[in-house]
């Protein structure tokens, strides 16, 4: 009777351990089937934060054309992609592999936060240039247009001096004269031409030694000269009547000059024409009958 209880008891305790072992036993696996659990969400998310990652230095390569930082950036793209290729043959279960992926995950946060800040600086520094280089173009256009303008007045204002500097040439008149030296009244009976002008007081202009020419014009515009006499007058070479040569003070001065007929003279409109320094400065018409 004795040795039964003693069995009993024995048998009893064997269960109770038992019994313990099977707890904790089942307690260590639904431990660990929860740790794989988490393992298996913190992968998932590591994967998707990995992918993030490489999308946004693809990105950050868009961006920017500087070949150096480009080569940086491929870089560490692609040591993120290998991570992360690394995180995805990875069991669940392998806590010591996911927990240094984690780590890496953690570096690889933090030199794409650097660069992300290094891309927003330059990128800042170049809308500024941007701005500057604008700024710089439009000032430049400003001032190009400034100086057209200025040397549209100035070509402008040259003209005027020019203009005012030239001789003016007034109270022309013409007197046909017969061989007795007074006023012919019939063409046939003109022997000389006499030309009385005055040049006008100019003080803009240069003084000194000219040269005056005189055109006279029949009737049919045909110039009167005496040999082949010419001078030159806007790029080309055009005949004379008379040549005379004055000097210049720039004060008013009278001028007179003769013409000695010894051609047949039409009834009719006769012109005169005045140059000087390149410039016609008078002309008159007058009337032979």
């Amino acid at each position: 009777m004795e040795k039964n209880k003693k069995f009993i008891i024995a048998i009893a305790a064997l269960i109770g351990v038992i019994g313990i072992i099977s707890f904790l036993a089942f307690n260590e696996f639904r431990k660990n089937k929860e740790m794989t659990e988490l393992f298996a969400i913190e992968k998932e998310e590591m994967e998707n934060e990995y992918n993030t990652f490489a999308t946004q230095y693809d990105e950050l390569q868009i961006q920017i054309s500087n070949d150096s930082l480009h080569e940086k950036l491929e870089s560490e793209k692609l040591k993120t992609q290998r991570l992360l290729e690394e995180l995805r043959q990875v069991k669940s279960s392998n806590a010591a592999e996911i927990m240094r992926l984690k780590k890496e995950l953690k570096t690889v946060r933090a030199v794409l936060r650097s660069y992300v800040m290094q891309i927003d600086s330059l990128n800042k520094i170049n809308e500024a240039l941007t701005k500057e280089n604008q700024e710089v173009k439009t000032k430049y256009s400003a001032a190009t247009v400034q100086i057209s303008n200025l040397a549209a007045e100035k070509k402008n204002l040259n003209e005027k001096v020019s203009l005012a500097a030239q001789l003016d040439a007034t109270n022309i008149v013409v007197t046909p004269m017969n061989k007795r030296g007074k006023k012919a009244k019939k063409v046939k009976d003109v022997k000389k031409i006499a030309i009385t002008f005055t040049i006008v007081k100019n003080i803009t202009a240069e003084t000194g030694n000219k040269t005056l020419y005189l055109r006279i014009a029949k009737p049919d515009n045909d110039i009167l000269t005496k040999g082949n006499t010419t001078f030159s007058y806007e790029d080309r070479n055009i005949s004379y009547s008379i040549k005379k040569y004055i000097e210049y003070t720039g004060e008013e001065q009278s001028v007179t000059v003769y013409w000695d007929v010894e051609e047949f003279l039409p009834a009719g409109t006769y012109n005169v024409y005045i140059f000087a320094d390149g410039n016609m400065i008078g002309q008159n018409s007058f009337q032979m009958r």
